[in-house]
């Protein structure tokens, strides 16, 4: 007896000659409002990120002074781990006694954001009352100390600075990885 052959047939059904593989259109609207959700998400991420939110950019920039303008302090409110960084202060031409100009900076500056240098170097460093006091010699005005920061921890840190007779000005700083 004769075997008899038959063509395999697809148990998909087709319509105009393409497979139908069936769909779920509560689901397809679903998926979308997620996929728009995630675009979203990743656009204001780029957004947040050029503005500075998370260091180097335009909201990561700060300024501030004390109220009698002795300091007058340019900063970053947001650094980056191990990232160099600079801290500008200009000095106010009162804070001068006797050709020299003393500058108080919490302990903070050195151990938290890791100060590596001081420009212009100071004539005299002294370490206690939980911080350094640096003595500057007046070589012209305006006068501003410039200190090169590379943060070596995360985390939120507090510095304040102080000329010995004026007002403290206190700084947040955050260190994101």
């Amino acid at each position: 007896m004769p075997i008899e052959t038959k063509p395999v047939e697809d148990s998909v059904p087709k319509i105009n000659e393409e497979l139908a593989v069936g769909e779920d259109l509560e689901f397809q609207r679903v998926w979308w409002k997620i996929e728009r959700a995630i675009w979203i998400f990743f656009l204001l991420l780029i957004i947040a990120d050029v503005l500075g939110v998370f260091g180097r950019g335009w909201l990561a920039k700060a300024h501030k002074a004390t109220t009698d303008q002795s300091l007058d302090i340019s900063y970053e409110r947001v650094e980056r781990f191990n990232t160099p960084s600079i801290l500008t202060i200009k000095l106010s031409p009162e804070i001068v006694r006797d050709g020299k100009v003393q500058l108080w900076a919490s302990e903070a500056l050195v151990k938290a954001l890791g100060n590596q240098r001081v420009v212009p170097q100071p004539a005299v460093s002294a370490i206690g009352q939980a911080g350094i006091l640096y003595t500057f010699p007046v070589t012209g005005q305006p006068m501003s100390v410039e200190f090169s920061l590379t943060p070596a921890s995360v985390g939120e840190s507090h510095v304040s600075f102080q000329a010995p007779g004026f007002e403290k000005v206190n700084l947040k700083i955050w260190v994101m990885p």
